[in-house]
């Protein structure tokens, strides 16, 4: 299977020890990577078929100076299409006047929606079907420009048809929000203040965010497998569709927390 990644924050944040991390994650998903990024109403999205351990894309964007509000990447491990650019994740449409970008982690079988002019895949895999599928209906859906609760009741509403096909987790964002779908395996935490350190579980680095951060600074980040050892990581139930905004998950009532240790 393929590995998630997403950033969501109130304020641009860095994502480089997040993704530095997950891209080790390649040595066994070896198929492509990408990563996309928000800056303003614009998107960034860079994108290969090659490994992200030996892609000279990926040492550029370790490089890159990428501060964001919503981040989206994903490493592939390919069961549906070849090993191309146009199959590479995630994928990217606009949507009233909004850049949209995708990505998924599974297998639909035998997935083949019908689909108008509007939102056609580029490529071949089941992924970006599906990707097509949810922006006609998210179109259908709505007259005129919905709100993030509008868009999470009608995805709530859109999401099971797909997952009957398969596995289906995933993530989807336009900048204002990033919603996340368990099929079978993902997990989230939440930092705010008190900012510490962490560790990262695959790579020997660690960070204190303390000393990157204020107090005001929140951030969530989700991924298929816990990327840190001494974190909270809370995992997300299979059929579950969380929402994240300004850098906390928005669909817990108001007096639920993530556990802390």
């Amino acid at each position: 299977m393929c590995q998630l990644l997403g950033l969501n924050a109130n304020t641009p944040t860095d994502v480089v020890f997040s993704f530095t991390g997950f891209a080790t994650r390649a040595q066994e998903h070896k198929d492509g990577f990408g990563i996309a990024f928000f800056e303003g109403n614009g998107a960034r999205l860079f994108v290969d078929a090659q490994s992200a351990r030996l892609s000279p894309v990926a040492e550029m964007v370790r490089r890159y100076p990428i501060r964001s509000e919503n981040v989206i990447a994903h490493i592939r491990k390919a069961t549906q299409g070849r090993v191309a650019l146009e199959n590479t994740h995630p994928f990217q449409r606009e949507l009233w006047g909004r850049y949209w970008v995708f990505a998924h982690n599974g297998d639909l079988k035998g997935y083949a929606p019908r689909l108008h002019g509007s939102f056609r895949p580029v490529g071949d895999t089941d992924s970006e079907r599906a990707f097509c599928w949810l922006m006609q209906e998210l179109a259908k859906a709505h007259a005129s420009v919905p709100t993030v609760e509008e868009l999470s009741a009608t995805l709530r509403e859109l999401v099971p048809s797909v997952a009957a096909f398969g596995t289906f987790n995933f993530m989807l964002s336009n900048g204002q929000a990033l919603w996340a779908h368990c099929s079978t395996q993902l997990h989230y935490l939440q930092r705010e203040h008190p900012f510490r350190a962490a560790r990262l579980a695959d790579e020997d680095l660690s960070v204190d965010f303390a000393d990157l951060t204020t107090p005001s600074d929140r951030v969530a980040v989700i991924v298929t497998e816990p990327l840190t050892r001494d974190e909270p990581w809370t995992a997300l139930a299979p059929g579950e569709l969380a929402v994240f905004r300004d850098g906390r998950r928005t669909d817990l009532p108001r007096s639920t927390t993530p556990p802390t240790p």
